[in-house]
């Protein structure tokens, strides 16, 4: 009996080698991020399913007049964000409340959207895909849709060695295209890894952005992806409260989850409803702008003082952060199928 529990004991260490070394070829962070919070086992990654996931997410087909695809508002291009607008357009020139946010390292989040109203990647596509001003359809609908392409059911059964489409199925694959688009390439990264050395002007910025602004965007993912209220005026015509929205907790009004600060080159305008256009907007704000609320976070109760030199070594240090190779790494980018 205890032969045979040590041989499936072998058994299921080599299956799940052989899984972590197939994520490995796709997924492979540098070696002083953290641990991913995302369950590879659930989802291990496959190139037929992130092929798969690739083509979906391109596909105006998700949304219910055939013209949105995820990547309308989130372009390659621009860190997968989008900067045409200050807040997200859909279906019928319909437009949000808020800015859509850029897509990358998202195996290292827990919940998503600007409110955390999805806590769990595999889950988040049908946020947009049912909101009526972004793709205004349902999985049913897509479903339906996607049946009738016989060029769907040859890469589903590619995938899934299935070709019968399920909700589980469509979004496993969007997870795992998106779990490829790992951004840790970037100056910072490789000075990181020794190859590369800070100007003067750079280790300047360093060290202001370690001083004034690391609790909340916290290294190497420069983000602690946490709700933070960070002193923006609300805007009156959009009356977004944030995590509020969600909990209904008093003392989440005002917070929204902090982006990371990688790739700000390409992923402007910034903030949750696009209000600043420029970098230099952002840091003028955090040393003047700030409106005290109850719930503002403590990190800012403090003011910031800094002078017109030290914020530009504060930004040349931010453009540290931008990642060129991610930015045009053409196996994110739109791939044609024929139906």
């Amino acid at each position: 009996m205890w032969k045979s529990k040590v041989i499936l004991g072998l058994f299921a260490f080599m299956i799940l080698s052989f899984v972590l070394k197939k994520d490995n070829r796709f997924f492979s962070p540098s070696d002083y991020f953290p641990k991913p919070v995302y369950n590879f086992e659930q989802n291990p990654l496959d190139s037929n399913k992130i092929e798969l996931g690739r083509i979906l997410f391109y596909d105006p087909i998700l949304s219910k007049d055939n013209t949105i695809s995820c990547a309308s508002c989130h372009s390659p291009f621009n860190a997968f964000a989008h900067t045409d607008h200050d807040l997200s357009h859909g279906i019928f020139d319909s437009i949000g409340n808020r800015n859509a946010p850029a897509l990358f390292n998202l195996a290292w989040q827990k919940t998503f959207m600007w409110d955390g109203a999805i806590n769990h990647l595999d889950m988040q596509a049908l946020a947009p895909i049912s909101h009526p001003s972004e793709m205004g359809s349902n999985i049913n609908e897509v479903i339906k849709k996607l049946n009738e392409s016989k060029a769907y059911k040859e890469l589903f059964l590619k995938a899934f060695q299935d070709s019968t489409f399920s909700t589980s199925k469509i979004l496993k694959a969007l997870s795992q295209f998106q779990l490829t688009l790992v951004s840790a390439n970037a100056k910072y990264d490789r000075v990181k890894m020794g190859k590369e050395a800070f100007t003067e002007q750079e280790k300047n910025g360093y060290q202001i952005f370690k001083n004034n602004c690391a609790s909340c965007h916290s290294e190497p993912l420069f983000s602690n992806y946490n709700f933070e209220n960070n002193g923006l005026p609300i805007d009156e015509s959009l009356n977004d409260l944030g995590r509020f929205v969600i909990t209904k907790n008093e003392n989440d009004k005002g917070k929204f989850k902090t982006p990371s600060l990688r790739n700000l080159s390409t992923t402007y305008p910034y903030m949750h409803d696009g209000r600043f256009m420029t970098i230099k907007e952002v840091i003028n704000h955090y040393t003047s702008g700030i409106e005290r609320s109850a719930t503002l976070s403590p990190q800012l109760n403090e003011s910031i003082e800094l002078s017109s030199n030290e914020k530009t070594d504060l930004i040349s240090f931010l453009l540290t952060l931008n990642d060129k190779d991610f930015v045009f790494n053409k196996k994110h980018q739109f791939k044609k199928i024929s139906n």
